[in-house]
């Protein structure tokens, strides 16, 4: 009735605004996204999925219908000194063409633990400014548990050339990010290892964490008894605050190498989080360095 009372030209905008509004609902990209939502878009054009399961053999056995492969160790490399990081734009522009992927394409990334391989692939995407980008949540072991199609067939994807967005994510720490964060109470510092390797031993060298970060375990995200869903938003929210990090709070996350962290990354993301980095060095190349501070214990 109200609409019917306004000026043509006022009945014009608000139709507008709504069709607007609606129109980013209808296309926005989750992060997350299930079993039901991606078998019902199988096949459609600009959606690409990538396998990041553990075991190429998991690939030849069984795998999402259209999916093509990426194994973890493509976006990691080795420095001289043995310190796992990230492969560089030049290389990863070069491996997204290889799996067929344009700036355009919605990807949709999946595992067999959690999201562990697939967050990294995540945090690069997102890092340089692929716009739709999303993990489907269980992988390979919730889809398998649904009964859910799978086929054996290789994928070889056609080559594109793949242009990525001129302006970068800052989602990447480095050793002076977080040595500022050790006494910047506005940096939460997350390590996301076991509380073992947190704690660290006085009989090693080095072992512990970095000072001032707090501990909360990568695997807190994930349902492994529900096929390796994501566990409650809420649960995991109040689990995050409790150790200081907040959505409104900048966070760097670290772990061994990387691996765990990306993971946690994108929960973050996913959960909210706006300012969220990785720390992609981690303690393998923090604990190498003598003139760094670290700390054994319960004690941030």
């Amino acid at each position: 009735m109200c609409i019917l009372n306004l000026s043509n030209n006022h009945r014009g905008l608000l139709l507008l605004s709504l069709l607007i509004l609606t129109s980013f609902d209808v296309w926005a990209v989750p992060p997350l996204v299930d079993g039901n939502w991606l078998e019902a878009r199988l096949g459609t054009p600009g959606l690409v999925i990538v396998d990041m399961s553990s075991e190429k053999a998991q690939y030849q056995r069984f795998h999402l219908p259209g999916a093509v492969r990426l194994p973890y160790e493509a976006l990691v490399t080795r420095r001289s000194d043995g310190v796992s990081q990230r492969v560089g734009d030049r290389r990863l522009v070069q491996i997204l063409g290889l799996l067929g992927i344009e700036v355009d394409d919605h990807v949709v990334i999946y595992d067999d633990m959690g999201g562990l391989h697939g967050g990294r692939l995540y945090w690069e995407l997102e890092r340089i400014g692929h716009p739709s980008v999303s993990l489907l949540d269980g992988g390979l072991v919730r889809w398998i548990l649904d009964g859910r199609k799978v086929d054996n067939l290789p994928v070889r994807p056609e080559r594109a050339n793949y242009l990525p967005a001129d302006k970068l994510r800052q989602n990447l720490a480095d050793v002076p990010m977080v040595v500022e964060a050790i006494t910047n109470h506005e940096i939460v510092l997350l390590d996301v290892r076991s509380e073992k390797e947190y704690k660290g031993s006085r009989n090693v060298k080095r072992s512990g964490h970095i000072p001032g970060a707090r501990w909360w375990s990568w695997d807190q995200a994930v349902d492994f008894n529900g096929g390796f869903v994501a566990a409650d938003p809420k649960q995991l929210l109040e689990s995050l605050g409790a150790v200081g990090a907040k959505p409104e709070t900048t966070v760097i996350a670290y772990c061994r190498s990387g691996h765990r962290a990306s993971q946690t990354y994108f929960t973050l993301r996913w959960l909210g989080f706006e300012d969220v980095r990785v720390y992609d060095g981690s303690t393998a190349e923090w604990s190498a360095r003598n003139d760094l501070p670290i700390r054994t214990g319960r004690q941030p």
